[in-house]
């Protein structure tokens, strides 16, 4: 418990290393460039996020957390694969039900977000290389660790509340709770981070779409109608509960092949 807490913490003294030694450096070419402060100030957001990632993905392959175990990039079956996805989207529209009736949270990060994916490189951040390590971070060292000191299920929730905490905005912790307590399961089943990763960025990069194309939108029942919205409700639970039989088939030895 206390390494998993550790590394999350750590990810946290990555992220303000990136604002204290990048920050800057960004700013100043962006005030030289621009001449102003707001504009510098926004344009500096994605470059400090990519320093955090880049900072983190080199404490984690240095400590050997992302060396010594070949399962993390095993490749999954594509039925596997298939499924994971199927039981990804349905958690996402699930999580999205949710959060429309919690949605008295405060979003602390809104605007932060909005100048993230108002250029391309705050959107690969958000959308691809977050993920990506978040699932390096998460699953592939924090998870791991859990599984060696606790039984399967105990390791599963503990991983899914420190992914949803670290995420501290009160807008986000619930819904990445739930999520990364299936990214946790997931796995469990395969010790492989390409489903995680699947649906980590289909996660994110659905979310990145849907709040530059609908700004103003804050459900998917905005978009499609309530009716349309509650029918969807259930398929989504058939499917989720569908996937999990499905992926529940597969052998354990059997959900992954060794690079």
């Amino acid at each position: 418990m206390k390494t998993a807490i550790k590394l999350a913490l750590i990810y946290f003294a990555m992220q303000i290393i990136g604002v204290f030694v990048v920050g800057p450096l960004a700013r100043g070419y962006a005030y030289i460039e621009y001449g102003s402060v707001e504009r510098a100030g926004e344009l500096a957001a994605a470059p400090t996020l990519l320093a955090g990632i880049i900072f983190m993905s080199i404490y984690l392959w240095k400590q050997g957390y992302l060396t010594n175990d070949k399962r993390l990039y095993s490749f999954v079956s594509a039925s596997y694969l298939f499924w994971s996805a199927i039981m990804g989207l349905s958690m996402i529209y699930l999580v999205d039900y949710l959060m429309s009736h919690l949605s008295f949270l405060p979003d602390w990060y809104k605007n932060t977000f909005d100048i993230l994916q108002s250029g391309w490189l705050g959107i690969v951040c958000v959308a691809i290389l977050g993920p990506i390590l978040e699932e390096l971070l998460f699953r592939g060292a924090i998870t791991k660790v859990l599984l060696k000191k606790y039984n399967p299920l105990t390791a599963i929730l503990v991983s899914g509340l420190i992914f949803g905490i670290f995420h501290v905005n009160p807008a986000q912790v619930v819904g990445a709770i739930l999520i990364g307590f299936v990214l946790a399961w997931i796995y469990y089943r395969t010790h492989s981070l390409i489903p995680c990763i699947l649906i980590h960025i289909m996660n994110n990069s659905l979310s990145v779409y849907l709040s530059l194309k609908f700004p103003d939108v804050d459900s998917c029942s905005e978009l499609i109608g309530e009716n349309s919205y509650l029918i969807g409700l259930i398929v989504a639970v058939v499917l989720l509960l569908l996937s999990w039989r499905m992926m529940n088939t597969y052998k354990l030895s059997n959900t992954t092949t060794e690079i």
